[in-house]
């Protein structure tokens, strides 16, 4: 069989032209099975995979690699075990391991692969045994062959050719793939877009073990966008879609503008699906034409979440919204909450929210709201009813950084051991997120930084001021697979130029409870500050506060994981951080059970210092804490 795989390497290597991506893909299938190299027995049948010369022995990465390539591997994980499926999966697996060492370099390869000592290319698809108790797969790969010259001309400014194809590394078909696709692609990104191999020589000299390659780009003439046509848009007004598209028509073409068209669209969650085709041909002018089409998916939905702990009690939220409201990609979202349901602490909390969002308001990435939140909270020491009203935007920079700004009015009346007291408040709440997390629901590496400036001005005897909060979280992931993720949150916070008496009560800042310091009830660390009647403090919140939690999160299994963890808080009396001050920790141990919406956390936490808490609570909820 070796004389037949060099035949089919001396009639080469495809990379042009619909060979890129396509002829080549064919040598390197994707793999399925998760099974170790060496023997393995699959109920009725044995598996022995032998590789000369691959160091481990059965151990060895390139055992390993073709253990997982073969078809006979899946048919054996499925219980597909007659002797008809095993032979037709042998027959397949040598083109299968074929492709597989063509990428490594190795074109000089002997494959063998029996069934019971038969050599199963021998057996008529019709001649199948009905049952096969051995298998042994026999390669002999060879030598790795390695390029005598590695050449791609001509190439694009800061294009991003593989740095391993150069003379004397490993000449593998895949890395020649990856170095043809990688010219090709930039030569697109430099506006180039329908460049393509335009030539290809590659030649093997088996008894030197060296590949010749040479891969010619065809680059074509430099290209701006033309026209959009649109499609499958039902309810979508067509002007608003492109408005929302933002599709750059007559500037220089860019892929990453294509994909930024497609983000946009996604973004307004109308879509289920969404296709941005390019043209076949070139138009007058060296323009190149587009057609999108999508698909409308149905324009209402509902949502529900929940957590639960036992001193804070029950959260239940649920919202409604609506993705199209008049025609042009309007979003209305009704959010309720209920908290604090049977708490032992406070009474319950509720909070209603009307939001209406415009996409693409003076820019494509862009939107404009209007935002109304009436609330209702019963804290230990004091009453809380409030109503908002504001309107603002939001702009996205980029999938990673977004910011928002807004101009509101708020009306809150607390009541406490003073009685009734009122506050009005005109305020310019703006924010910034800056958000480098691998995954937002269970990050193993990245960063994620928020921070929020509120200046708000007083009347009828509430103070003006300036609210600050800052946030940054840290991961990193380290071991086999990254089952070890170390997480941390800090967290820091002040008011300025107020009296705690003047400042609007959810102004000010507590700590405690599943979202700062697990252990100790929901904002049971404050400040007792206001005097009360005969002089006696009320306790509030503060007009500064710091927090920090480190998790260590361990998975087990790939659906179960564990996290240790330690959370602190402190609040002080005064802005900046001064005055009297306060704090507490907590620490406890969770587990995590992984779903497609993101993990389910349960967390048993106690107090560690602090006299806030006392005794063990349970959390449970969705999500990673943070």
């Amino acid at each position: 069989m070796r004389a037949y795989f060099k035949a089919i390497l001396v009639a080469g290597v495809a990379l042009g032209g619909a060979g890129v991506g396509t002829a080549l893909a064919q040598s390197s299938s994707p793999f399925s099975g998760l099974f170790g190299g060496g023997s393995r027995s699959e109920g009725p049948v044995d598996l022995d995979v032998r590789v000369s010369g691959d160091e481990g022995g059965e151990d060895g990465a390139l055992t390993r690699r073709i253990r997982q390539s073969l078809l006979i591997t899946g048919a054996l994980d499925e219980d597909r075990t007659t002797g008809q499926d095993i032979l037709a999966a042998a027959r397949g697996d040598y083109a299968r391991v074929l492709g597989l060492l063509y990428d490594e370099g190795f074109y000089d390869a002997a494959i063998s692969i029996t069934l019971d000592g038969v050599e199963a290319a021998e057996v008529a698809p019709l001649d199948a045994p009905p049952q096969v108790a051995r298998v042994v797969v026999a390669v002999d790969p060879g030598r790795a062959f390695r390029f005598s010259r590695a050449a791609v001309a001509p190439v694009a400014p800061e294009s991003e050719i593989p740095t391993e194809y150069v003379q004397g590394e490993i000449a593998g078909t895949g890395l020649m793939r990856r170095a043809a696709l990688a010219g090709v692609d930039g030569w697109r990104n430099y506006g180039h877009a329908k460049a393509d191999v335009g030539d290809q020589q590659i030649v093997a000299d088996h008894d030197a073990a060296q590949v010749d390659s040479q891969i010619a780009l065809a680059p074509g003439p430099a290209v701006t966008f033309g026209r959009m046509a649109v499609s499958g848009n039902q309810r979508l007004n067509e002007r608003r879609l492109r408005k929302i598209a933002g599709y750059p028509e007559g500037t220089r073409f860019d892929p990453e503008e294509l994909e930024t068209v497609r983000t946009r669209l996604r973004r307004t969650g109308i879509f289920s699906a969404i296709t941005l085709q390019e043209a076949d041909d070139l138009g007058p002018g060296n323009t190149l034409d587009m057609d999108l089409t999508v698909v409308e998916q149905a324009p209402r939905r509902i949502g529900a979440g929940f957590e639960v702990s036992t001193i804070d009690g029950a959260l239940v939220s649920a919202y409604w919204m609506h993705r199209n409201l008049l025609g042009g990609g309007e979003r209305l979202r009704i959010d309720g909450q209920i908290k604090d349901i049977g708490s032992e602490t406070s009474d319950r909390d509720d909070e209603l929210t009307i939001r209406l969002d415009r996409p693409a308001t003076i820019t494509a990435d862009t939107t404009a709201f209007v935002e109304a939140d009436v609330a209702q909270m019963r804290e230990e020491d004091y009453d809380e009813d409030t109503v908002t009203l504001g309107f603002g935007a939001n702009h996205i920079f980029s999938d990673r950084l977004t910011a928002n700004a807004a101009l509101e009015y708020q009306y809150s009346r607390v009541f406490d051991a003073n009685g009734r007291t009122d506050f009005k408040v005109l305020a310019l709440p703006m924010d910034v997120i800056w958000d480098r997390r691998d995954d937002q629901n269970n990050a193993k590496s990245g960063f994620y930084l928020s921070g929020e400036a509120t200046p708000f001005s007083g009347f009828d005897g509430t103070s003006s001021g300036f609210r600050a909060l800052g946030e940054g979280r840290a991961y990193r992931s380290f071991g086999a697979d990254d089952r070890f993720t170390l997480a941390g949150r800090a967290r820091a916070g002040s008011v300025f130029g107020t009296d705690i008496e003047t400042t609007p009560r959810n102004y000010l800042f507590f700590s405690g409870g599943g979202g700062t310091v697990r252990g100790h009830p929901y904002q049971s660390l404050g400040v007792e500050e206001i005097a009360g009647p005969g002089g006696v403090p009320i306790k509030t919140g503060g007009l500064s506060v710091a927090s920090a939690t480190a998790e260590v999160r361990f998975q087990v299994r790939e659906n179960i994981g564990l996290v240790a963890f330690a959370d602190y808080g402190q609040v002080w009396t005064e802005g900046s951080f001064g005055g009297d001050s306060d704090d507490h920790a907590g620490a406890g141990l969770g587990l995590r059970y992984d779903t497609p919406i993101g993990p389910l956390r349960f967390d048993v936490a106690g107090p560690v210092s602090g006299d806030t808490g006392s005794g063990v609570q349970l959390y449970l909820g969705l999500g990673q804490a943070f």
